[in-house]
């Protein structure tokens, strides 16, 4: 648990559950798994929460819920961007309903701030997007309000009771979003993720390992055939074969070629932070994948945020080399790491290769020269 978290994209991290197990290729250099079994190891919150490999500290599936720091954002006066279980994951299978109830409960206390000031806004990050869907999709305001009395109660329980109860719908400082780092982990749980009730909405492209098109979640439309076949839901509509009737543009179903109507969804994508893997033994990045999400999200009004380019940079950052370093060549899908000397005179810092291994802090976060930090408020 932090408070002045270097995490670019939040101000705090809130841990109170600790311990997580890998579920996909993004998870491979986690940094809260290397620190839960390197530094931390022998601390309480995190003792037994890993095992050693050969290839370091792995998650053994254990999650542990950290009572002493259920309360923390209610002690934070000032406003602050909380990212929530930053070394666990919220919806992780073994986590019981009860656990994110607390957790919820917590969240909602701190929503309403002190000196007629906004509350905190909480980011919530899941890869466990079937879970998430699935637990919003119930009424728990009951349960969030026993736990928002029960930690934030103070001098006006009823007062937190009502807050919670009486709201309508999602509350805009909850954000909730899923983590991506490829095209295959996006079709699978950004779907799910619109499917959840939520104010705000946002995908994590981080590490990103792959291309990753979002086009279809940030400005959503759909096709619905009349009465004969199923809702093709978000399409490109450039893609989808129209004719005209009068003045309208008629989509064509997807199906079975018939006369069809345009379904939309609001909303959709309302945030989008992308980043490249950090770490020893980190993967590079192509930066034709970092201007093609830039790009869709300026062309749909989506705020975009580019975290950092990881241990790997292109050419314009990383300059000229004077010494021999590491460089990669992205070649039929795969990547070519080898080892070059220094830079001739005649070099070009855009020719191939195509990523240099810098280091992440030499690497930074610019992209085309540009510091990229919006953010959905």
């Amino acid at each position: 648990m932090a408070d002045n978290s270097k995490i670019e994209w939040t101000d705090a991290t809130w841990n109170p559950i600790t311990g997580c197990s890998v579920t996909s290729g993004g998870c491979r250099l986690c940094y809260a798994m290397k620190l839960a079994g390197g530094r931390l190891k022998n601390h309480p919150s995190r003792a037994g929460l890993t095992i050693d490999t050969k290839n370091g500290p792995v998650w053994t599936g254990e999650v542990r819920l950290n009572h002493e720091w259920l309360d923390q954002p209610i002690r934070w006066g000032r406003q602050r961007q909380v990212f929530v279980c930053a070394h666990s994951d919220l919806f992780h299978p073994d986590v019981p309903d009860d656990w994110i109830d607390t957790i919820m409960g917590v969240m909602w206390a701190c929503l309403y701030g002190r000196n007629e000031q906004d509350g905190h806004i909480f980011q919530v990050l899941t890869k466990r997007a079937q879970r998430m869907r699935d637990y919003f999709s119930t009424d728990r305001r009951e349960a969030w309000a026993r736990a928002a009395v029960n930690h934030g109660g103070g001098t006006d329980p009823d007062g937190i009771w009502d807050q919670v109860m009486n709201f309508d719908g999602p509350h805009p400082r909850i954000w909730l979003g899923v983590s991506v780092e490829d095209q295959a982990a996006a079709d699978e749980r950004v779907p799910l993720l619109m499917d959840t009730p939520a104010a705000v909405r946002w995908v994590s492209c981080e590490p990103q390992l792959g291309e990753i098109d979002l086009a279809r979640w940030l400005n959503p439309v759909g096709v619905q055939c009349k009465d004969v076949c199923p809702d093709s839901c978000y399409v490109i509509a450039d893609e989808i074969e129209t004719v005209k009737d009068g003045e309208e543009t008629v989509p064509l179903c997807p199906h079975c070629g018939e006369r069809a109507g345009w379904t939309a969804y609001d909303p959709g994508i309302d945030w989008v932070v992308q980043g490249f893997e950090s770490g020893i033994g980190a993967r590079p990045g192509l930066p034709a994948w970092a201007r093609m999400l830039r790009d869709q999200c300026a062309a749909a009004g989506v705020p975009y945020l580019f975290k950092q380019w990881g241990e790997w940079a292109p050419g314009e950052v990383a300059g000229p080399n004077d010494r021999a370093i590491d460089a990669a060549y992205w070649f039929n899908g795969k990547w070519d790491i080898r080892r070059v000397g220094k830079a001739r005179e005649d070099d070009h810092i855009d020719d191939e290769p195509d990523m240099f291994l810098i280091g992440k802090k030499a690497a930074g976060r610019t992209l085309d020269g540009e510091i990229h930090d919006g953010y959905p408020v």
